[in-house]
């Protein structure tokens, strides 16, 4: 009976060189890309942070301008001249055309 031999690829020292580059850019890339993927979390999560404290600040800029036009409406105006014991006058209204 005879026994298979066994055959032994020998790789030169360029393709050794080869190959052991290609290992290395695969595994470096590997490695790049879950870095960036962690990069891109990162600024999503940034991202919603800077949503939410834009709508916090766009509420308070649409509650500043309800005062604001509640203050400056003709009742409270009035309301706050007769506290301060002052009349209404109206010959002192000019129209603007």
């Amino acid at each position: 009976m005879k026994t298979k031999r066994k055959i032994r690829i020998k790789f030169t020292k360029l393709e050794k060189i080869l190959y052991t580059t290609a290992l290395f850019c695969l595994a470096g890339t590997t490695i790049f890309k879950i870095f960036l993927g962690a990069q891109i979390g990162h600024l999503n999560i940034s991202v919603e942070k800077l949503k939410y404290e834009i709508d916090l600040q766009d509420k308070k800029v649409e509650s500043l301008t309800m005062k604001i036009n509640e203050l400056t409406s003709f009742d409270k105006v009035k309301e706050i001249v007769t506290s301060m014991g002052l009349a209404y006058n109206n010959e002192n209204i000019i129209d603007v055309e």
